[in-house]
């Protein structure tokens, strides 16, 4: 399996060593307009070889070294400065998905290439990345609420005193501020969020839940304003996603890829397999949930037509 990683900053370069340690990849590119900091990369990250997995390791900042590759991870772009929101990356971003996009696609086989998109605003860099490549819906994918889904049950696991593992909790809709907590489909174990509350005799009362939500949803300013951007994390949502493609786990993800009704791409419960996405489920929703996901789906397809 060869791999390309578009854009080698600091999430670029993240993604690149969590996909390296998996074993499942025998080749990676790297590529990025800075030539110097892709062979860098490259350099670093291939010495680590001998403490783990040898991956054919190259730097290109050149499309035609690509080719080959049948997934390509698009991690370029401006990054998030404290104080800004996602959209105020909209316009940018979306010139970098503009330009890199049909450049990709002429070095690549678009019968059997998969795109996983985590340049932010991700939603909507995910349906201009689908309408410039011209790929079916599901083999364009962004990580989407993946990582907003390991916070909320990381946070809910550290409440309830279990393991994070034990916990299918999903935050829906926009990667962003509009974003959407299910709590109505919260589950610990095979056991409903409420039932196990009053089984444990915890106490998980609306204003608790708030704050969870608000936890978050801010999780990712907090990180940046303490770290200058955020990176392990998405990470690890990448190398999950690519890890559930590669094998062919048909795990359900809350990735985001566009409706095959229409050009709308939001995060989801999804069947994801070798080829990409599967299947889309809905999950049972509150009314409130219910509104509030609909509303998400305004704010990305709004921010889409802005641009």
């Amino acid at each position: 399996m060869k791999v390309a990683i578009i854009g080698v900053g600091s999430v670029g370069a993240a993604v690149a060593t969590a996909i390296k340690n998996t074993g499942l990849v025998h080749e990676m590119v790297l590529f990025d307009r800075d030539g110097v900091r892709a062979r860098a990369a490259a350099a670093d990250l291939g010495h680590a070889a001998a403490f783990s997995f040898d991956v054919k390791i190259t730097a290109a900042n050149s499309y035609r070294e690509i080719r080959g590759a049948e997934i390509v991870v698009i991690a370029a772009g401006a990054n998030q400065k404290p104080g800004q929101t996602r959209t105020d990356l909209l316009a940018a971003n979306a010139n970098v998905i503009r330009d890199i996009i049909p450049r990709v696609m002429a070095n690549v086989d678009a019968k059997k290439v998969k795109i996983i998109v985590v340049t932010n605003p991700l939603d909507v860099m995910v349906m201009l990345a689908r309408d410039l490549s011209g790929l079916p819906a599901g083999r364009v994918i962004g990580t989407g609420t993946m990582l907003d889904s390991a916070r909320l049950r990381t946070i809910l696991a550290r409440h309830l005193d279990v393991s994070p593992m034990s916990i299918n909790a999903y935050v829906l809709g926009e990667h962003g501020d509009s974003s959407v907590v299910n709590w109505e489909s919260a589950t610990v174990g095979a056991i409903a969020l409420n039932d196990f509350c009053r089984a444990m005799k915890l106490s998980l009362p609306q204003t608790t839940r708030k704050t969870i939500e608000h936890r978050v949803h801010n999780a990712a300013y907090e990180i940046i304003q303490g770290r200058g951007a955020t990176w392990d994390g998405i990470a690890a949502a990448v190398n999950d996603l690519m890890r559930c493609i590669i094998n062919d786990e048909k795990r359900i993800l809350t990735v985001s890829s566009c409706s095959s009704k229409k050009n709308l791409a939001m995060s989801l419960p999804t069947i994801v397999g070798g080829d990409g996405v599967i299947k889309v489920l809905m999950p049972k929703l509150s009314a409130d949930e219910s509104g509030a996901l609909r509303q998400s789906g305004r704010t990305i397809f709004r921010n889409y037509k802005n641009i």
